[in-house]
């Protein structure tokens, strides 16, 4: 595999934790269609393109799905909702898939839950047809998985059997599009995309009946920094109290995974994933048996010896420094001498790019079990990240697909994995009371416990994978400790580990494990 190949689609945080200091910073042989039982009907003709600018379109089709023992019918709905601005302007077609279970008759006592993936300006295509969805992308787990055809199976880990399910594209992405007045500063920032998916959310709850559902946020990677952001806008604005918030892979503050000079704590952060990436692919001198207590007793290291060996700079002894560098190259595999030359401090790229060094192979960054060829074998830093061109061919081939086959919508579209709307992210807050002089690293924390204090029976559920190197583990338990909640809403939080990366769904028992802790979590959050 050629490194420097990427996967369009997980942008700014699969790409921030590799960044140098100066530059910042989801089977085969089967062409048919999948063998469920389905009767689809279309409901909606397409308007003509002179109408269709600033026009809402959808199909609905109706389908079956055996989950756990039980047979589900549900109804998918695949179609666009028309955003405006405040002045009433349209500005936006927001694309979405809404599947909602047909025979249920009480919509009060059926959760609805909103799902989207990060990047920023990632389509929702990854949690969709990986994770939640009723149809799932069939990859090889931790490997390339070879070029088309292509599998789409029935998903028997799907969300349907808990909770209705809503997948939103973000603008720029999926059949997402600016209409009218719109422009790309309209939704490409923090405040702004926030403001359009809660418009959406909104929007979804008056036309479909859903006010007095029980309501659930479900996002991955930037989608946990737009969930916290947009569960508290939801409870601000509009009176929207959510039952619950589900983290997947997240991070709140993006200083905590961006290796700038000077703040240490990323290396701090990261030394459990790292310890976690090398047990995994055997690059230990000694290898202990417990993956779990291993990254435990990195853990233990991290925040004492080697916290304490960073603060001191410059003053640290040279003997010191030597014993620190000796304890890291037990917990990472890297050699003592390459730990010396780094300061002992070493940058993620680096990491992946040293790991296995002399194999030819590079670790990847979203799902660091995943590897592939070094194209130089002196570089520096990771050229890129073998887990996207890995499973990427296998999405981008059954979304499009899927859209046209199944949800009878977007034949004559273009559906895009990614907006690149990172470059062009406006990552300023808007400004609430008193902001401070100087701006700060993007941070998104405040909203989250405000929204905690806000609602005192939002219950928030955090996934995490041992290996995934964009949001180490590390770095949000440390964020949700330091929240500042008083200790009776702390005890709504709780936190999951997955032998898994980034996109932990790729891994089978991992996907089956997430299935079931996230049901738990909606029964818990749901009940009287």
């Amino acid at each position: 595999m050629h490194m420097r190949e990427h996967l369009g689609g997980i942008t700014l945080l699969a790409l921030i934790a590799f960044a140098a200091p100066a530059a910042a910073q989801g089977e085969r042989p089967q062409n048919a269609r999948p063998a469920a039982a389905q009767a689809e009907r279309p409901q909606a003709a397409k308007p003509a393109a002179s109408e269709a600018s600033e026009q809402e379109q959808s199909s609905v089709t109706e389908h079956t799905i055996r989950v756990g023992g039980q047979v589900i019918p549900y109804k998918a709905t695949a179609g666009t909702t028309l955003l405006k601005n405040e002045q009433g302007e349209p500005i936006g077609l927001m694309y979405a898939v809404a599947y909602t279970r047909s025979d249920v008759t009480d919509l009060s006592k059926r959760p609805i839950a909103f799902l989207y993936n990060g990047g920023p300006g990632s389509a929702s295509m990854w949690l969709h047809m990986g994770a939640f969805g009723p149809k799932r992308v069939e990859t090889v787990d931790g490997e390339f998985t070879p070029p088309a055809p292509y599998r789409l199976v029935d998903n028997a880990e799907t969300l349907l059997d808990k909770t209705d399910l809503v997948f939103i594209d973000a603008m720029g992405t999926g059949y997402s599009h600016l209409v009218g007045k719109g422009k790309t500063s309209d939704f490409y920032g923090i405040d702004e995309d926030a403001q359009s998916f809660a418009q959406f959310i909104i929007k979804y709850f008056s036309k479909n009946d859903r006010w007095n559902s029980p309501k659930f946020l479900i996002g991955e990677s930037y989608g946990t920094f737009r969930s916290a952001v947009v569960g508290n806008l939801l409870q601000q604005r509009y009176s929207v109290h959510l039952n619950g918030i589900c983290l997947i892979s997240s991070v709140m503050d993006l200083a905590t995974i961006t290796f700038e000079n000077g703040d240490d704590r990323p290396y701090i952060f990261y030394l459990p994933s790292y310890a976690a990436t090398a047990w995994y692919h055997k690059a230990l001198a000694t290898r202990p048996p417990d993956l779990a207590k291993f990254v435990e007793e990195a853990r233990q290291y991290a925040q004492g010896e080697y916290a304490s060996a960073l603060f001191k700079g410059a003053k640290l002894p040279e003997a010191e420094k030597a014993a620190v560098a000796k304890k890291l190259s037990y917990f990472t595999g890297l050699s003592e001498d390459y730990l010396m030359k780094a300061d002992l401090r070493v940058k993620l790229g680096q990491f992946s790019a040293e790991l296995m060094r002399s194999r030819g192979l590079t670790s990847g960054r979203i799902d660091s079990r995943f590897t592939g060829y070094t194209w130089d074998l002196l570089t520096e830093q990771a050229q890129g990240d073998p887990e996207g061109p890995a499973v990427g061919g296998a999405f981008t081939a059954l979304i499009n697909a899927y859209n046209h086959d199944e949800l009878k919508f977007g034949q004559d579209l273009e559906y895009h994995n990614s907006s690149g709307g990172g470059g062009q992210w406006n990552w300023r807050r808007q400004r609430r009371g008193f902001a401070g002089f100087f701006p700060s690293a993007p941070n998104v924390q405040d909203d989250l416990a405000q929204a905690m204090i806000t609602n005192p029976n939002l219950q928030v559920e955090v996934e995490n994978g041992y290996y995934d190197m964009a949001t180490p583990f590390f770095e949000t338990e440390f964020t949700m400790d330091h929240l500042g909640l008083p200790a009776a809403l702390q005890k709504n939080i709780k936190l999951d580990y997955y032998e898994s990366g980034h996109m932990m769904y790729l891994h089978d028992a991992a996907r089956k494990a997430l299935h079931d802790n996230i049901a738990v979590f909606i029964d818990r959050a749901t009940k009287p």
